[in-house]
């Protein structure tokens, strides 16, 4: 048989389609239509809750910014003309190229875009036009909207972030007939690709989440697989369980090490497997390491807010572990948003006259100042956050599914549009992936916490002023905290960007250092020493901007993971005989990684 690569695209396979497989993918389209109109007919007769974002907001945004944009009609015009000229600039070496002159590209997808890494979008006539009409298109729209004179930052911010949307669904990629690996594919199988891929896109049209589900060979095990850290759940309340991991050393640090993880994703991206686990890797340095494991809340934590999640949690965590190793002190880290909660819990602990309990605090990816939101403040004007609290009073907490969308809305094209070529147009599964079977493993947000969240915290930017969030009476006053405090940061973080998370850790009374870890914010956590891979930047002042502070950072290579454990025995902290778990004073309930990470969202959160 003739090798594949050496066809023409259009040249029909050897053989005609098996007919079994082909009745195959016919049922299962069948089977899946009538399985999405069921639960269409479900949905609609349970009363679904209003959307948890406003449906208007795009033509809002376009609006807006159009009517902004032509108080310059001249740049308008100008811009057209500049477009216009590029244009006929592409049709003139479109056709030169099929002529059979070879041509330069008027413009490349951007280094890192796979969307068009197939031959064909460079060596056919066809598909190289689709290829360089949508880059121009594309390159223009956002040009536009980024260069246009006289647009408020917030319009701009808006109108571009939805532009992006479009510009990544419209990818001649995410067509079955303007994709040349699709097409090739479909001529190969005789159309069971696409009979598969719809039959797939039917089934997941049928989920909660209407996004599409990834499908690769490998499944991932709780306990077994990831999350496979060897340990016991020791302490159990409403809101969280307690674990602590078995000793890999005779001896320990005395100060034990407690981390908080966020509350949108599980614990266990800083535990996926053994050889990219940082708690692992922390427990073998020799700290004995407690772990945080949020409850995956239903209706009935919904009056739960960020006051109960710190009593609940952090605090809680601290009487637990002074309890059972009898040190008062506690190192303690937290990721994203349990960083933000780390924060809280300083400025409740320095209120009360307890700092003392917290020997350091390290936050990383975290969030205190949000006055540079970029993208995500889309999210956060009048009218979103109107229908986010229509949402949360009739549903209670916003689903693991709606929280999923959003994040996957902000990196579409490898979230999304990904899947939908991988599964809906050449029905492949994807490659393995533990940290993407982590993302797609998330939990439910109860209302009064995001309430409180996106309010006060978020919109008010409360941390940034003294006594802007009050817990339990306690006044919240970062300036007042005196804990050593290690800030570590992602260089290309889509979530909390770097220059925003900078502005957060000078907030702090105390001695405050600022590290800025190489990639994003969940690959540039989980990077183990042993891959030496993205390096990172250090500089031991602290300077008003963030750019300032780069000018003057020093590049390391390799993971900050090191780093970070010299700065936590910086004083060179004594050694004690590892602790059993439970320090004989509780009783193991059950192995780690426990049952609230094994709980999924939408019923009742069987609180203890």
């Amino acid at each position: 048989m003739t090798d594949t690569r050496e066809r023409s695209l259009w040249t029909l396979p050897d053989t005609a389609p098996d007919p079994a497989e082909l009745a195959d993918a016919w049922t299962r389209v069948v089977e899946n239509a009538t399985a999405l109109m069921q639960a269409n007919m479900r949905g609609a007769g349970a009363g679904s809750p209003p959307v948890a974002y406003d449906p208007t907001a795009p033509a809002r945004a376009f609006a807006e910014f159009t009517a902004q944009l032509w108080t310059n009609p001249l740049g308008v015009l100008e811009a057209s003309r500049a477009a216009s000229s590029e244009w006929m600039e592409l049709w003139r070496r479109t056709a030169l190229g099929i002529s059979g002159a070879r041509q330069v590209p008027l413009v490349e997808p951007a280094r890192g875009d796979r969307r068009f890494g197939d031959a064909a979008w460079s060596e056919e006539p066809v598909f190289d036009y689709l290829k360089q009409a949508y880059l121009l298109a594309s390159r223009q729209a956002t040009a536009l909207i980024d260069d246009a004179e006289g647009i408020d930052d917030a319009t701009r911010t808006r109108a571009r972030f939805f532009t992006q949307s479009y510009l990544d669904a419209l990818s001649p990629a995410n067509f079955a007939f303007t994709n040349p690996e699709a097409i090739r594919r479909a001529i190969e199988t005789g159309s069971i690709s696409l009979l598969s891929g719809l039959a797939n896109l039917l089934a997941d049209a049928a989920t909660e989440a209407r996004l599409p589900v990834r499908r690769a060979g490998q499944s991932f095990v709780l306990g077994e697989t990831i999350a496979a850290t060897k340990g016991s759940v020791i302490f159990r309340n409403e809101m969280m369980e307690l674990i602590q991991y078995e000793a890999l050393t005779k001896k320990v640090h005395r100060r034990p090490l407690l981390y908080i993880p966020p509350l949108v994703n599980k614990f266990y991206v800083l535990d996926l497997q053994p050889h990219t686990s940082l708690l692992r890797w922390m427990v073998e340095q020799g700290h004995t390491v407690f772990v945080i494991s949020w409850i995956n809340p239903g209706p009935d934590l919904a009056d739960k807010g960020i006051a109960d999640y710190v009593a609940l949690g952090p605090l809680a965590a601290l009487d637990v572990i002074e309890k059972v190793t009898g040190e008062r002190e506690t190192d303690i880290f937290g990721f994203c948003m349990g960083g933000t909660l780390l924060a809280i819990t300083l400025g409740v602990a320095a209120a009360r006259g307890q700092a003392d309990r917290i020997a350091s605090a390290t936050l990383i990816g975290t969030l205190l100042d949000f006055s540079k939101l970029g993208q995500w403040a889309t999210f956060g004007e009048d009218q979103q956050l109107a229908a986010l609290e229509r949402h949360l009073e009739k549903r209670g907490y916003i689903s693991a599914h709606d929280l999923q969308a959003l994040f996957s809305v902000v990196r579409a094209n490898d979230l999304i549009w990904s899947s939908v070529v991988s599964h809906y147009l050449l029905d492949r599964e994807a490659p393995p992936s533990d940290l993407l079977h982590w993302f797609a493993d998330g939990a439910n947000i109860p209302k009064a916490f995001l309430l409180d969240w996106a309010r006060e915290i978020q919109r008010a930017n409360a941390l940034t002023r003294p006594g802007g969030v009050v817990v339990g009476g306690a006044s919240v006053d970062l300036a007042k905290v005196e804990t050593p405090v290690m800030a570590i940061s992602l260089k290309d973080d889509h979530v909390s960007g770097w220059q925003a998370t900078y502005d957060g850790a000078r907030l702090f009374g105390g001695p405050t250092r600022f590290v800025l870890g190489g990639s994003g914010h969940n690959a540039g956590v989980v990077n183990p020493p042993a891959a030496n891979k993205h390096g990172y930047w250090t500089n031991e002042a602290l300077p008003e901007s963030a750019e300032d502070w780069m000018e003057g950072a020093e590049r390391h290579e390799g993971s900050w993971w090191p780093d970070w454990q010299r700065w936590l025995v910086r004083e060179g902290e004594d050694r004690v005989p590892a602790r059993k778990v439970g320090g004989g004073k509780l009783k193991p309930i059950e192995p780690a990684p426990g049952s609230y990470v094994r709980m999924q969202g939408g019923g009742e959160s069987h609180v203890v």
